[in-house]
């Protein structure tokens, strides 16, 4: 073969690379957006009173179950969440576009990418009708970690991670770092600025309850309580149980509902290569 060709063939393979990437990329961020504004309805039903379900992924997916077509919108979830873990294991190995080639923005991808294949895991459970208990089973871990020697210093470790995880977000989103990733010359000045305020509000949603969850898993190291760690349910319940508690928890499920349509214009407007 000759070198004219070779390099014909590599820039065909890398155009079919890239374009197999935009589509796990696409799919993912889609259902992510999906199971975040499910995750809000479920949060808003809870506060007033008519939702049975646990306000996380788990209730979300359950939520979906029960409608008709739910088996098929589970799949197409499933589907998504998996080809968001490829893309962001993708990222992992070969770079995450706009952020280099560093160990951070990698590591960051690879546990995103973990945490989303642990979705897709969580809905073939439901899709098969397999018993699961996503804050149970998260409770029941951290009482494990309890028992053995520094266990309770680990899980405190953990929530504090989590918190600085939420911040970061809240951070974030404050200053609009997300438009960075989005295509924002495709968009009108009206669908920019809708966005930015969609990804804004969201963002800072999302960050500060997943701060709440953080906080609540050290308030379990210190007390020992593995009851109070149950990560995102525990932490929205924890909102409806406050004073004004309904209000916080519909405020907090606007905010997860403003980040999943956010969520939707990423998938359509990230810049992926």
């Amino acid at each position: 073969m000759s070198s004219s060709s070779a390099r014909v063939s590599m820039k065909a393979r890398r155009a079919s690379d890239s374009r197999a990437a935009q589509l796990l990329a696409r799919a993912g961020l889609t259902a992510r957006g999906v199971i975040y504004i499910l995750i809000g309805i479920v949060a808003i039903l809870v506060a007033i009173g008519q939702g049975g379900h646990q306000t996380d992924q788990q209730g979300a997916l359950q939520l979906v179950a029960a409608q008709p077509f739910g088996l098929v919108a589970l799949w197409l979830l499933a589907i998504g969440f998996v080809g968001y873990a490829l893309w962001r294991f993708s990222e992992a190995a070969f770079g995450v576009t706009g952020e280099g080639t560093g160990a951070g923005p990698r590591l960051k991808s690879l546990v995103r990418g973990l945490v989303y294949a642990s979705f897709a895991v969580l809905t073939f459970k439901v899709i098969t009708g397999k018993k699961a208990n996503q804050a149970g089973q998260q409770k029941d871990f951290t009482a494990s970690v309890m028992h053995h020697t520094g266990g309770r210093f680990a899980v405190g470790i953990v929530g504090l991670i989590i918190v600085i995880v939420g911040l970061a977000l809240v951070v974030e989103g404050a200053r609009r770092k997300f438009m960075k990733h989005l295509r924002t010359g495709e968009m009108s000045p009206q669908t920019r600025k809708m966005v930015k305020r969609l990804g804004t509000v969201g963002t800072i949603a999302r960050g500060l309850v997943f701060a709440l969850a953080g906080i609540l898993v050290i308030d379990a190291a210190i007390t020992a309580s593995p009851s109070k760690a149950g990560g995102l349910d525990t932490s929205l319940h924890t909102l409806r149980n406050a004073p004004f508690g309904e209000f916080l928890l519909i405020i907090a499920a606007l905010g997860l509902i403003a980040f999943g349509i956010y969520g939707l214009a990423e998938a359509r407007w990230r810049r992926v290569t």
